[in-house]
Order: structure tokens, then sequence, then C-alpha cells
């Protein structure tokens, strides 16, 4: 008890110094704990979405049940109608009803407005029945009755400024039609952002099927007291054919199976930037307490004195920062639902609406948020607990902060030394790696060696790093420069403690701005060789481009011929027996061989478009023995098998349909029925000799109908593969930014407890005539040489781990390396500001201190 009395007592004397550890404590366990409350209620509302939309049996294409709801042609699987009766008359049968479901819809209103929600969520279409009533309810107007009626989802309609009697256009890939909408449906939970339109069940048929007779799926209903794993035997029993049948559990397992993977990768990315806000916060922990212990060194002389043991001087540091841990996690846990609540309405403004009665704040939450902010603190406190129980007796007669052991740094500056050789010795063998897989295992080997090592070699850094920046940067202060010079040199372990904090989030900065500048750059290269087309069509959402967006294209003036690209999924068996599933094969017009420049190690590119001929990649040849005039045996998917002879083999020297195997379009459609054949995923055109300008804008006017559609020309599409990876690196510095900031309370911990150190030192300075303006210059000048310390380190490191990087995706292609100067520039002039913000309270505080107070503190 009189442990923790006396611990408790220092923790309330010293909170005023304990407040900024804390705030990282809390920032630290907010991110983890607002991901998991972020995540977790993401969860919940695609769960509650999938179980009321579920019927109590579904009953889909055999093919649907493997989880690819949207095939190459565009088109839907489907069923015959005539499968209905049959469903309708199995025992345990209450209803059943034909559904219509396709995703391969844009819908814009009267102004050619893109009713999608444009965050990636679909825009689905379908026909209104029954079991539409589960989810949505009809709050305005009535279901649609005929063809020109639509109904549209209230959550679109109010986005949108939709009203009853407005027309809806629907693209399709059968054909456009128009409908004025009869009725507004509102979800009865929350729909996460698709856009929803409902017609009648013989239009849905029509127009987004192609023919009446047909449905995606078959939604069956029970009687009273019939368990839906019966109604599942009986329905398949009844239905006797090659179809799926799921219970409604099983239905809403498969599509949270379907989004799992997007929100998995959301929530690990975050929790990892929390892993690293964490890191940076024990530098932050761990110098705190070493201050402290240090400015206690004479009163824990006295507890020694009069009878404290080791051990129970060690223990009350332990509970200190146990108190401290305990504080900051319980405030992280709650700011961290305030976060989860900012990130959801931050997410419905892109258009993915989160509903706060949705929350899910699981008891594991907290148990973990405050089991990581105590776990993280306690350790972080462990080693100046450690040293406040070596702390003898005789300190009592010394003053406070007694230097550190000479032997124990030089210990730690081999330590250093050996693993910073290590890592780097790492990084050059992933550079001269022969495979990506094992290069990247050295890579990650060198990257975590590395920044261990420049952890532990900080401290012997910091006296030669800071001392060149004192040279260049310091001495026009004059003597105050060079009293800042001192105070950062003073105790090199914290200097270098303070500065690894900055350097982790400065490394990941560095070396993320290298790789996606040099993404960028090879690209572009391999852009500037590869691709002879004048223009590129492509699909904002990915999706098909449909026949009468295409017909509009070739229509276009000035244009000299126009590529259709088709994508298509086959099973190759080389002459050697040796089959491969899921081969992508380029179906395609003759002239995409203008359009995209490939060279071959053999044949004839141009004959691989002749009449049942193929192309092969240079590796996929070496692997199989596949020679010129061999013949292939292609089983297409969604079609029939080919026998194709190979007539060329294309060079894997580049970045663009590497490995690609390219064949005719008129062979493809001869192994595939109309409604089966792959549509457009791209298309290329060139434009007629100086018909540039015309040719282009004519493509855009062509395609003005089609807002789903973009047109390129070389320049956009090189500043677009930038907009994408500059738009994915300010997300990242986003994340980053918080062990930035985590960094940046570090600093101003740092200054702040040496101020207070300091009292009696700064009191003598003011006595012997160093103003208020020069005491804050010098804090001021010492804050930026310790935040630069830190930017030299990070940014060094990560351009090492950058540059390695590179040379790893060179195996890949990206074989350009391109140093981002004016963002190295740019953050490292920025991080000269962060020492003079982090500096701006301490310098304050310092100028405003009592002279002879100060003097006469102890």
């Amino acid at each position: 008890m009189t442990v923790l009395r006396t611990s408790l007592r220092n923790f309330l004397a010293h909170k005023g110094r304990m407040a900024l550890s804390a705030v990282a404590v809390l920032l630290s366990v907010a991110f983890v704990s607002g991901t998991l409350v972020f995540s977790d209620t993401m969860n919940t509302t695609f769960d509650k979405l999938f179980a009321v939309t579920a019927a109590d049996v579904t009953v889909t294409p055999e093919r649907t049940g493997t989880g690819d709801e949207t095939p190459e042609s565009g088109r839907p699987e489907t069923l015959p109608a005539s499968l209905l009766p049959a469903v309708e008359k199995a025992e345990g049968v209450k209803s059943a009803e034909g559904a219509v479901v396709s995703l391969s819809v844009t819908v814009v209103d009267a102004r050619n407005k893109n009713m999608g929600s444009g965050n990636g969520a679909p825009t689905i279409a379908g026909n209104w029945n029954r079991g539409d009533l589960r989810a949505m309810e009809i709050t305005s107007g009535r279901a649609p009755r005929g063809p020109t009626d639509v109904m549209v989802d209230a959550d679109t309609a109010a986005k949108h400024g939709l009203e009853i009697g407005d027309e809806l256009r629907t693209i399709a890939v059968t054909g456009d039609f128009t409908a004025t909408i009869s009725g507004i449906a509102s979800f009865k939970v929350t729909n996460p952002g698709a856009a929803v339109v409902y017609f009648d069940t013989a239009t849905a048929q029509r127009e987004l099927l192609g023919g009446t007779g047909r449905f995606t799926h078959i939604a069956v209903t029970a009687e009273p007291g019939v368990s839906h794993e019966r109604l599942k035997r009986s329905v398949a029993v009844a239905a006797e054919g090659p179809y799926t049948f799921q219970t409604q559990a099983e239905a809403a397992d498969a599509g949270r199976e379907e989004v799992s993977g997007f929100l998995d990768v959301m929530k690990y990315a975050m929790l990892g930037f929390a892993g690293v806000a964490v890191l940076v916060g024990v530098f932050l922990i761990v110098n705190t307490f070493s201050m402290l212990v240090a400015q206690r060194t004479r009163e824990i002389g006295l507890m020694r004195a009069i009878g404290a043991s080791r051990r129970q001087v060690n223990r009350s540091v332990l509970v200190e920062a146990l108190l401290l841990g305990v504080v900051g996690s319980a405030a992280g846990v709650g700011a961290g639902v305030g976060l989860a609540v900012g990130l959801m309405e931050l997410m419905s403004s892109m258009g993915m609406n989160l509903s706060t009665s949705d929350l899910t704040v699981k008891w594991t939450t907290p148990a973990v948020g405050v089991a990581l902010g105590v776990v993280v603190t306690v350790l972080a406190a462990y080693i100046p607990a450690r040293r406040a129980g070596k702390v003898s007796p005789m300190a009592a007669l010394r003053d406070a902060g007694t230097p550190a052991d000479g032997r124990a740094g030089l210990v730690r500056g081999v330590i250093g030394l050996v693993l910073t050789g290590g890592g780097g010795a790492a990084l050059w063998t992933a550079t001269r790696a022969d495979e990506a897989a094992g290069g990247s295992i050295w890579l990650g080997a060198g990257v975590v060696l590395s920044l261990v090592g420049f952890i532990v070699v900080g401290p012997l850094l910091a006296g030669g790093v800071v001392r060149v920046l004192g040279a260049v940067l310091l001495r026009v202060f004059g003597p105050v420069g060079r009293m800042a010079e001192r105070n950062a040199l003073r105790n090199p372990r914290r200097t270098g403690a303070t500065g690894a904090a900055l350097m982790i989030g400065l490394a990941l900065v560095a070396c993320l701005s290298v790789v996606g500048s040099s993404m960028v750059a090879s690209a572009t290269e391999e852009l500037d060789k590869s691709v002879g087309a004048d223009f590129i069509v492509q699909s904002a959402n990915g999706g098909p481009i449909v026949p009468q967006a295409q017909r509009a294209l070739e229509k276009s003036p000035g244009i000299a011929h126009v590529t259709e690209y088709r994508g298509v999924s086959a099973t190759v068996t080389a002459p050697d027996g040796t089959s491969s599933d899921d081969e992508w094969l380029v179906a395609a017009d003759p002239t995409y061989a203008q359009d995209l420049r490939r060279e071959t190690v053999a044949g004839d590119l141009a004959a691989a478009y002749g009449e049942d001929a193929m192309s092969v990649g240079e590796t996929y040849a070496e692997q199989h023995g596949v020679k010129v005039g061999d013949t292939m045996t292609v089983a297409f998917r969604g079609g029939e098998t080919a026998k194709l002879t190979v007539a060329a083999v294309t060079s894997d020297d580049t970045n663009v349909d590497k490995g690609a195997m390219y064949m005719a379009l008129g062979t493809a459609e001869r192994y595939f029925t109309p409604e089966r054949m792959p549509k457009n995923t791209m298309m290329f055109a060139e434009a007629e000799e100086g018909m540039e300008k015309e040719a282009y804008q004519g493509l855009k006017d062509a395609l003005a109908a089609y807002p789903q559609y973009r047109v390129l020309d070389q320049t956009d599409f090189k500043q677009d593969l930038k907009d994408q990876v500059g738009q994915l690196l300010n997300i990242v510095y986003g994340l980053l930014a918080l062990a930035v900031i985590v960094a940046v309370l570090g600093v101003v911990n740092t200054l702040a407890l040496s101020v207070v150190e300091r009292t009696r030192e700064i009191g003598l300075m003011r006595a012997i005539g160093l103003s208020r303006r020069q005491l804050r210059r010098m804090i001021r000048l010492e804050s930026v040489v310790i935040a630069l310390f830190g930017a030299l380190l990070g940014l060094g490191l990560g351009m090492g781990w950058g540059t390695a990087a590179q040379k790893l995706l060179a195996l890949e292609g990206l074989g350009v390396l391109d140093i981002p100067w004016p963002t190295i520039l740019y953050v490292f002039a920025g991080s000269a500001f962060v020492g003079l913000i982090a500096a701006l309270v301490p310098a304050f505080r310092a100028g405003r201190m009592n002279v002879l107070n100060a003097i006469a503190a102890e």
C-alpha cells in the first residue's frame, strides 16, 4: 500500500508532465479502438442487409454459387422460368417468386447524370415482387406496373433530388430504355450505398436479360414450422437440375464473404498504421519516464536511504506507468468510438451510408484497447523503472540527472551498428534477388533490422549529426545557437529517442514516396514504349462497354480504326499435357497489334490474329516447351473448347499485357454464343493523320450520352495513373499523420521536461543577461535541430528502403527509379516547421519563469 500511495502521489504531483504521454496513449488506443468499432459496424450493417434480403431458400444457376455474379458477357446467369412451378409444388413451400437482378447497368437522369454512388457500390436493377417487402417499403407513389414505370430507392432519390414523374434512362448490355419514376421505396435497414431501381417483371426480363422466360434466381418462402434446411432438401428434389440451393443463413454468409475481403483490407491497413503510432508512442513514454526518473534522482536516493528497496522503487515507477496506461487507455477507448462515428460520417459524405444506429461496440474492443495501452505503457516504462531501482542512497547527495554509464552507451552503439549493418546487407541482397518472392523476404528483414539498428544507434548518431546541423544552421544565431546545440547534445540518448519517434513516420513517408514515384515513372516509360493507340476508352466502374456505345464510337469522325478488346478466361492445355486454369486470353481486332507494340521472340504476331491461331508469352512457352506451330487446347469459360495453333511467342520484357495470350476476336466468337460472348472492357482508337484534336473531341461527343465511360489520350492516361497513385499515397500520408502527431508530442514533452530539469540553469542565464526573447529562441532552435535530426535519419532510411523496394519491383517490370526530390525537400523543410511549432509552449513557459524562483529551484 505504501508503494501505491507513493506512486499515486507522484503521479498526481507530476500530472502536467504526464499529460502529453497520456495523450500519446490516448491517440494510439483511439485509433485501434476506432478501427475495430468502425469495422464491426460495417460488418453489422452488411449482416443486417444480407439477412433481411435473403429468402428462406434461394435457387440460383449453378455457376452463381461460385460467387461470380456478373459473368464476362455482362449478362447475369439465368435459369428457366419453367422451373418456378416445380419449385412451388415442393413440400413445405408457402410461396416462390422468380426474381431478376442485374449489376451490369448504369442509370442516368434527365440531365444525363449517373445515379451510381461513385464509391464502388453497385447500381442494382431488378424486378419488384413481394419478397422485396422484407427489406423495402414503398413510402411514396406505387410499385411499377408496366414498361414505362420505374421505382427507385429513397437514398438515391434524396441524393440526386429525384421525384415521382422524373425520367430515368437505364443503360444495359441489351440496350437503353427510358422509364418514369412511379414510386420511391425506403430500406428498412441501412443501405451501405448501392443505387437500386425496380421494374415490373416482364420489363426486367426483356430489358435486363434480353428476353422473357428467364430469372436470375427464385426466392422460396417456407410454410410455418418448416425449417430452412428441410425446405432446401425438398426444393432440391423438386428442381432436379444443375442449380445451387442456399438457405437464408448460407446466402447471407455468401454475401458476407463477398465483402469481407474489402472490409478486412481496410481493417488491417488501419490497424497497421495504428501499430506505427503505438511504436512511436513508446519512445515518448520511455523519454518521459527516463526524464522523470533523472529529475527525481535525489528524491529516489532519499527513499533508498530511509529503507526503500530496489524492488519497491522499481514497482513505484511501474505503478505510475500503470496509472498512466489505464487513464490514457480509458480515454482512448471513448475517443475511439468518437473516431469511428467520424469515419462513418466521412464515408457517408463519400457515398457509403453508415448509420449510427448500427454502431457496434463489442466487449472485446475496450478490452483490447485498455490491454494494449496498459501493456505498452508498462513495457515502455520498464527500462526507466529498472534505472530508478539502481539509484543508490548516495544519490541523495548529488544533483539530479546523473549522466548515463559510458560503457552501456558503447555497448548500445556496437549493437546498433551491427543491426544497421545487417539491415543494410539484407537490403542489398534484396536488390540482387532473381525473383520477387525471395527478394521480398530479404527486403522485410532489411527494413526491420535497419529500423531497429537506427533506433539503437540513434544516440551515437546524434552527436555527429547535431554538430553538422549546428554548424550549418545554428552558428548564424551566435551564442544562442551554440547554447541550443549544446542542449541538444547534452543528453544524446534523449535526443536520439526523440528524433527516432519522428524518424519512423518520415521513413515510411519517404519509402512510399520513392516507390509511388518510381511506379508512375516506370508506367509512363512503358506506355511511351508500348502503347501506339492515340486514345483509350474505358469504363469508370470497370463494367462492360455496351454495344450501343461501341457503335457510337465506330461512327465518330476522324478515326482511322477502333479496336475491340475482350478478356477471355479459359483452361489452357499445352502440348506437354499440363493444364492451367483461369488463363487470361486477349481477344481483339487485328489492329490491336498496332495499338500495343509487342516484341516477339518467335513467329509473327500478326499471324496470331488469323483463324484459329493464338500467341503465348515467352515465360509460358519456356515452362511448357511450346513452339510456333504447336496446337493448344483452349476450353473457354462459358464457351466451347477450341484447338488453336501457336503463331507467335511474345517477349515478356514488358509490363503491359505481360504474359498475355492473343487471339482474333473472330476466333473467339466462333466458340461462344452471342449471349455468352465476353463484352468489351476497353477499346482503343487511332486518329487519322492530322486529325488528333478533332478525333479526340469526336470520341467525347460520341460518348456524351454514356457518362460511365471515359475517353483518354495518352497524356490523360498518364495523368490518371499519377492521380490514382497520388490519391493512394495521400490516404497513406493521412494515416501516417497520426504517428507524426505522436512524434511531435514527444518533442513537446521532451522540451517541456527539459525546461523543468534546467529551471535553475535558466534562472542563472536570465540573471546574467539572457533576454526572454533569446531564451525562447534558444529553445526553438533546440527543437528545430532535434526535429531535423529525426528527419535526416527518417528520410535517409526511407529512401534506402524505397530504392531497395524499387529494385525488387523492377523484376515485375517497374524498372525506373525516381526519387521525388521536391517531396523529400518539402518534408525536410516541414520538419523544421514542426520543430518550431513543438517548441512554442515550452519556450513560452520558460520565458515566463520568475528569475529568483528559478535560481532557488531544487
